[in-house]
């Protein structure tokens, strides 16, 4: 076949069209004096859940106030000024990643919307999987649409329901959703959890000076000095609301027939920062699992563990660990850069995995490397970075991923690609696969090891105990949205187009 690394197209200079986007995340609090500044904190500890956009909005007993903007949170929710514009004791907010809906400000979140009951404001992360199929829906009946995001169908059928609450018309507006979701909605005077009916993304509660919290990730507990409570259930509603003596209730409102609950397994693969805690497990020791049974089930004869920074890294120490070989810092990621941002020749273009990632090159020349990496999806970046550490010095390359072969789309909040352009689906032999990406050997972890590595049991087939359908195609919900299409239907969401 031909040599891949000198066979080059635009797509391949595309470093991040070759991983698996973030979601989102979510961050709310009740009762609080400082609420947006805490809400804007949350958030900074939620950013490598999506770095698109961020948006808050507030309740200062008397009318709501909303910020939102495109880039990173810390771009401008530092800015007292903007927190300002902020005021009250009851906010959430929003990190976004687009994975439904164009980049444009019209989409960030949280929605907001006035209603006969009053203003209510929503954020969630994952995706409705009927979402657009109920868009249609509304809109046949006359409803107008400002955004493209499929969280402004829960506005409307808010607005829709004939319940009298605002808690119940939530209720009954999400009983309608399908998919997966950690959802937050904020009223005059409520602060709104729910969640999933499987748990597929994950929403936790904490605790400030007994005000409550809800967020994506006990990450974002930590920094503002809460602590945590629970995971919220799958299925599960929580209402708090402000009480006339200044007191906070809390109701707990769960589905009648719950089923089993199945976390998405790339929360600990590859979304969550390695110090959360996702379904009361320790993501950081999964990783480091996922490594030592990656290094039992591919065992390599080799000098160096390096790590593909940074999500790499605690597979490493595991795979380290278990095998004996030492672990170095071989690959050095530099933080500072995002997109590339020189683009004028392929030359240039092709400089673009050194922009992010450098060789180290004292710890690689002359030694036989093992590289460990979260996953790989298209290939392409492995096939740079390969390149890098021969370019090094490297004798040997062998690489090991700590997570199973990828085969099928998601359709719960991670934005992958299409099926043709995975890896695992371009080449029948594991191989071809190690020749394309030209590595000495390719290794990927099993499915039961990664259950193992999270869980502790391998994986039941008759009931899966978590969400694998990108690894196996088992698929947790209907996919409505998917299996619901025609030719007819309309290519796009919106006509509108921003400027910017």
């Amino acid at each position: 076949m031909e040599n891949p690394v000198t066979h080059w197209n635009d797509d391949d200079f595309d470093l991040n069209g070759d991983t698996l986007h973030e979601e989102c995340g979510v961050f709310g609090i009740l009762g609080h004096n400082d609420a947006s500044t805490l809400t804007a904190l949350g958030l900074h500890a939620l950013q490598h859940r999506g770095q698109e956009a961020a948006g808050i909005v507030s309740f200062d007993g008397r009318q709501f106030h909303q910020e939102k903007h495109m880039g990173l949170v810390g771009d401008h929710y530092t800015d007292p000024a903007v927190l300002a514009k902020l005021p009250g004791n009851i906010a959430i907010g929003h990190t976004r990643y687009s994975t439904t809906g164009e980049v444009a400000l019209r989409n960030v979140q949280p929605l907001f919307a006035e209603l006969e009951a009053g203003g209510i404001a929503i954020a969630h992360n994952g995706n409705f999987t009927n979402g657009l199929t109920l868009r249609r829906q509304i809109i046949a009946t006359g409803a107008i649409c400002q955004s493209t995001s499929d969280s402004e169908v829960v506005l409307h059928l808010i607005a829709r329901s004939r319940h009298s609450s605002t808690a119940d018309r939530f209720i009954d507006a999400i009983r309608q959703m399908e998919g997966g979701y950690a959802m937050l909605a904020m009223s005059r005077t409520k602060l709104i959890a729910a969640r999933d009916p499987v748990g597929i993304r994950p929403l936790v509660m904490g605790d400030l000076d007994g005000k409550p919290i809800f967020c994506s990730e006990t990450c974002a507990l930590d920094i503002v000095g809460a602590k945590y409570v629970r995971d919220v259930e799958n299925g599960e509603v929580i209402i708090c609301e402000i009480q006339p003596d200044g007191s906070i209730s809390i109701e707990a409102r769960k589905p009648a027939h719950q089923v089993p609950e199945r976390p998405c397994l790339f929360e600990y693969v590859y979304f969550a920062r390695p110090d959360s805690m996702v379904s009361g497990r320790s993501v950081y020791t999964a990783r480091k699992n996922m490594g030592k049974n990656l290094a039992i089930e591919a065992p390599v004869e080799a000098d160096v563990v390096v790590p593909v920074p940074d999500g790499g890294t605690p597979a490493a120490i595991g795979f380290a660990q278990q095998s004996g070989i030492p672990f170095e810092l071989g690959i050095i990621r530099n933080h500072y850069v995002g997109r590339t941002f020189i683009e004028p020749t392929q030359q240039i273009r092709a400089f673009g995995v050194r922009l992010k990632h450098s060789a180290n090159r004292a710890e690689i020349v002359g030694k036989r490397v093992v590289l460990i990496d979260d996953s790989i999806v298209r290939g392409t970046t492995s096939v740079k970075i390969v390149q890098m550490i021969r370019e090094a010095g490297a004798t040997e390359v062998h690489i090991r991923v700590a997570s199973p072969m990828i085969f099928h789309s998601d359709y719960y909040g991670i934005d992958t690609p299409d099926p043709d352009k995975l890896l695992a689906n371009q080449y029948a032999e594991l191989d071809d696969m190690c020749r394309y990406i030209g590595a000495d050997s390719l290794a990927f972890l099993s499915i039961d090891g990664l259950y193992q590595a999270v869980g502790g049991e391998k994986r039941d087939a008759k009931a899966p105990q978590f969400t694998d359908h990108y690894f196996t195609g088992d698929y947790p919900t209907q996919l409505t949205d998917l299996h619901g299409r025609t030719m007819s239907d309309p290519k796009q969401i919106s006509l509108l187009k921003e400027a910017g």
